[in-house]
């Protein structure tokens, strides 16, 4: 009985937590061991490094795995969809509604080829830059404007090997030297929910 109502207890407690108070941060990846420590799934090698480093843990739900991680007053909602990274936009509209989470709120993790190894940029609206978890994303919500945190791949491959290369594995050096990198995203992503993406961009996009 008394398990039973702390369950309630905590349930009108999550349903009592105001919108703007609440965040759906998405890490975007591919499910499967073969594509664990891929390029392609930094988003959710992010978001494991945030559960893990504060006790949080992934359940499997509708759409993806989903933990929820509490700083300074604010909800985090972490995401890894099992969509696939072509399928995103599906999970993230789901819990977007499910959890009453306003677009504002939304933080996109994802790999850029793009951008230099390690590199991170915090972005509040663009393109889709030809990567297909963008796209679905933009198709599902009908906008472009929702922030995201580009994560830089780099882009050493050999013409025509674009593929083989986002899906491949990191390499043990650069496994070790992404650490670093995947802690400062875990701090974009707290002051993204804190001090907001204005500020957060300001102090984080030259590092």
């Amino acid at each position: 009985m008394i398990k039973q109502l702390f369950r309630l207890f905590e349930k009108k407690k999550k349903e009592n937590i105001p919108p703007e108070m609440k965040y759906l941060i998405v890490g975007i990846g591919n499910i499967g061991d073969e594509y664990d420590q891929t390029r392609h799934n930094i988003g959710f090698d992010v978001l494991d490094e945030l559960a893990r480093s504060n006790k949080a843990e992934f359940k499997d739900e509708r759409y993806g795995a989903v933990a929820t991680y509490k700083f300074k007053a604010r909800t985090f909602v972490l995401l890894k969809p099992n969509t696939y990274v072509n399928l995103s936009g599906r999970a993230i509209n789901y819990w977007m509604q499910k959890e009453k989470i306003p677009l504002a709120n939304l933080l996109v993790i994802v790999d850029d080829l793009a951008l230099p190894f390690g590199t991170l940029r915090l972005k509040t609206k663009g393109g889709d830059a030809g990567h297909n978890g963008l796209k679905s994303i933009q198709t599902v919500l009908a906008t472009s404007a929702y922030s995201r945190l580009r994560f830089g791949i780099g882009n050493e491959f050999s013409r025509g090997k674009q593929i083989d290369f986002v899906l491949g594995k990191w390499t043990d050096e650069e496994w070790a030297d992404l650490q670093e990198r995947i802690k400062i995203a875990i701090d974009i992503v707290k002051a993204f929910g804190t001090i907001g993406p204005g500020q957060t961009m300001s102090q984080f996009n030259n590092k």
